[in-house]
């Protein structure tokens, strides 16, 4: 069984915030920061990173508190910190500006980062974002906040329960929920530090930042799964475009790739003028 829980040959790493941030950087031309989402890693965006590479010079980094980047010593999730991380790891990177996609918790770091340091993104693609009030919480985040529950998912998060929870995260009819997603994602949780950092994740108090959203001026395109719903971000960003997935989960970009892939790649146009992201871009 293949063994994620450890650096590859292709693993960088960047010293930021205190943290030893590990990321993975491919391709030539333009550079496309991929952030996922919440109890995930940098493989999350495998498939979509290998197509875009073609183009585009693709740096995925494991956000704190998740992957091989670990924990926070500050234990300090909220998502202008997670924000004001990623600004800081593209000046270690030397990247002054990008285009930058966001899955899920990813997606609200992007569109955060957009809002406050709006000369370092030139595209914004969301993909099945939050940031707006939830309604309703995946199944494994309602536990981590049941305070009985706590201080068990610090000791131990069974593959079991691992496995539950990304079956209720895809879609109806996918099947990328194999044995081999279930070992990584259980092998990455277990890395020291792993489990606690999600359980302060969820127990963080986000500022709800939603009446801002608006003031985004940045080219955006919004790539949602028909059964989510919560997400107003074509509704509310000026000139925002949508492209809606009728099957799709939460975890889209590992469900269809090629779709989200495909999608990036129209909206940005050609590495000659991504500078100016076409608006409405097709998959």
């Amino acid at each position: 069984m293949k063994t994620w829980s450890e650096s590859q040959s292709d693993s960088l790493f960047a010293d930021v915030d205190g943290l030893r941030v590990h990321y993975k950087r491919a391709g030539h031309g333009p550079p496309v920061v991929l952030l996922h989402g919440s109890a995930s890693s940098l493989h999350h965006f495998e498939g979509v990173a290998a197509l875009l590479s073609e183009s585009y010079d693709v740096i995925r980094p494991d956000l704190p508190g998740w992957g091989l980047t670990g924990p926070r010593a500050d234990r300090n999730y909220r998502v202008p910190t997670y924000a004001a991380t990623v600004a800081r790891f593209l000046d270690a990177l030397g990247v002054r500006r990008c285009a930058v996609v966001g899955n899920s918790l990813g997606g609200n770091i992007a569109w955060n980062l957009a809002l406050d340091r709006p000369e370092r993104v030139n595209a914004l693609v969301l993909v099945n974002a939050t940031g707006y009030p939830e309604h309703s919480l995946p199944a494994g985040m309602r536990l981590a906040r049941n305070p009985l529950l706590r201080p068990v998912l610090r000791r131990a998060m069974p593959r079991r329960a691992i496995e539950r929870n990304l079956r209720s995260a895809v879609g109806p009819h996918s099947e990328i929920v194999d044995a081999e997603l279930v070992e990584r994602s259980y092998q990455l949780m277990s890395r020291p530090g792993n489990r606690s950092a999600f359980v302060d994740f969820v127990n963080t108090d986000q500022p709800d930042r939603s009446a801002e959203i608006p003031r985004i001026a940045v080219p955006t395109l919004v790539l949602r799964s028909a059964a989510l719903d919560g997400q107003h971000f074509a509704r509310d960003i000026p000139g925002a475009q949508e492209l809606v997935h009728p099957d799709g989960g939460r975890l889209l970009p590992e469900e269809e790739p090629q779709w989200v892939g495909g999608a990036v790649a129209g909206f940005l146009g050609s590495p000659a003028d991504s500078t100016r992201p076409r608006r409405g871009g097709r998959p």
